[in-house]
């Protein structure tokens, strides 16, 4: 697909050298990285010295003082990698950009060079085993004790949860508080605080090589001084960037599509069925064609907010479309192009196979489709609301 207008001959150059970068050091050990549920540190650290890592992040900290405009370059070469590697985005465009825009100084100068170099691995816990988009209902404690927090509960689903060793947790500082969501607050958790431990590595259907886990949290004691932001403020800011997070997993369901239109074209015109090539049979032209016209649609689509997103717009109700509707036909796509592969799209051997695996998550993470539904509806004014 050509490329977005915005991007100039320095993106072009940042693309070509990340993309040289992953064909050496990524594409031929990822179906190692997928048999053993992890993506090494080492890699991590391969990506912060050559400036893959929070680019965004002012140079007076270690980075390089890039817009998001080069987040989108790095999350969609690493999608065409496959949907393993989407820590990196979620540390980079997700979890970090809460530390730049709501941490205190000291802890900017304490976290953020470890973030762009690779030593700090970045997690973003909100989600508990009883509560999943319902975010003011969690139920994970901190209270106030002198100058530290005891925290106590449970977080699950957590990317990044194996590698991460810089977690930033939702917790309920004050549980009393109504409504419920001004309770809510955002805590800077390192690996290593008494109380805190990792459970098991979830065994997920797909996304194979992004480490997904258990987190406990049993009388830690978390110093007062890692509070980010205000206390009981923490919904507030988790609503103010969940525009990003949303526009980062639109454009890896949209790359997705891009990758598995190009593999199955290339795939339909090599193989022959009844002395043809499969590109030549009517169903697969007009699949294929439909699939590439809604291809286009996304990227147009895409294209427009990730503008908007760039000069500070609120998108959140298109966002939210953007989410929901480049998911939903992700999915779709990766059934239709599995088909077109015959019995070899079910084969482990072929890309196919684990694009079919890893994009149905799409739909459910960062705020489920049926979430983002309810947003725009609210936003349209149809529930008396206002969506978020």
């Amino acid at each position: 697909m050509p490329r977005y207008h915005w991007e100039n001959d320095e993106h072009d150059l940042f693309r070509e050298s990340l993309r040289k970068f992953l064909r050496k050091e990524a594409e031929p050990h990822f179906e190692q990285w997928e048999r053993e549920r992890l993506v090494p540190k080492s890699f991590w650290k391969r990506l912060g010295e050559l400036g893959f890592l929070c680019p965004q992040v002012d140079e007076s900290y270690g980075g390089l003082g890039l817009d998001f405009s080069y987040g989108v370059i790095i999350g969609e070469e690493m999608e065409r990698i496959g949907a393993g590697l989407t820590g990196v985005g979620l540390h980079n465009d997700i979890v970090v950009p809460y530390i730049e825009s709501y941490g205190s100084d000291s802890q900017k100068q304490k976290f953020l060079p470890g973030c762009v170099a690779g030593d700090r691995i970045t997690a973003i816990a909100m989600t508990e085993p009883g509560t999943g988009s319902d975010l003011a209902n969690i139920r994970t404690t901190a209270i106030r004790d002198g100058d530290h927090y005891i925290v106590n509960g449970q977080k699950t689903f957590i990317t990044n949860g194996i590698n991460g060793n810089l977690v930033l947790v939702a917790v309920k500082t004050d549980p009393d508080a109504q409504p419920k969501h001004r309770g809510v607050s955002l805590l800077l958790i390192e690996e290593g605080t008494p109380g805190f431990t990792k459970g098991r590595k979830l065994d997920k259907v797909g996304m194979h090589s992004q480490d997904t886990a258990e987190l406990y949290f049993e009388d830690c004691r978390v110093p007062a001084e890692n509070l980010l932001g205000e206390e009981g403020k923490g919904f507030q800011y988790m609503m103010e960037k969940l525009q990003q997070e949303r526009l980062v997993v639109a454009l890896a369901a949209q790359t997705a599509v891009e990758d598995m239109l190009q593999l199955t074209v290339d795939y339909v015109k090599s193989r022959e069925a009844f002395g043809r090539p499969v590109a030549s049979f009517q169903n697969t032209q007009f699949k294929l064609a439909e699939i590439a016209t809604e291809a286009e649609l996304g990227k147009a689509f895409l294209e427009s907010l990730i503008a908007d997103h760039l000069a500070g717009k609120d998108i959140v109700t298109k966002v939210s479309m953007a989410k929901y509707w480049i998911t939903e036909n992700a999915r779709r796509v990766a059934a239709d192009c599995m088909q077109l592969h015959g019995g070899y799209g079910y084969m482990e051997e072929y890309k196919i196979a684990r694009r079919y695996r890893d994009i149905p998550v799409m739909s459910i993470y960062a705020g489920t489709n049926e979430i983002m539904k309810t947003i725009i509806a609210k936003n349209m004014g149809l529930s008396g609301g206002k969506g978020h």
